[in-house]
C-alpha cells in the first residue's frame, strides 16, 4: 500500500468545490481545507506509485480551479 499526500493550491473561492471533487476520486481517503501556503491537503491510499501519479497528475490537476499541486509519498 502506498500513502501519499497531495497539496493543492486552489484559485480564489474554489476550495470548497475542489475539496468535494477531490474527495470523490477513487483512492483519495480524505481532503481537508487548510490555512497556509496551500489550500487543500488530500490523502491517498493506493496500491502503486503509478496510481499516486494518476491521482495527482491526471485526476486532481484536471479539475478546473486547481492552480498547482505538490505530492509527497509517505516513507513509513
Amino acid at each position: 500500500m502506498v500513502t501519499a499526500f497531495v497539496m493543492v493550491k486552489a484559485n480564489t473561492g474554489e476550495a470548497d468545490r475542489l475539496r468535494d471533487s477531490i474527495e470523490g476520486i477513487d483512492g483519495v481517503v480524505s481532503a481537508h481545507i487548510v490555512a497556509g501556503d496551500v489550500d487543500i491537503i488530500a490523502k491517498a491510499d493506493v496500491e502503486t506509485p503509478a496510481a499516486v501519479k494518476d491521482i495527482a497528475a491526471t485526476e486532481i490537476q484536471g479539475i478546473r480551479g486547481v492552480e498547482d499541486t505538490q505530492t509527497y509519498i509517505a516513507m513509513d
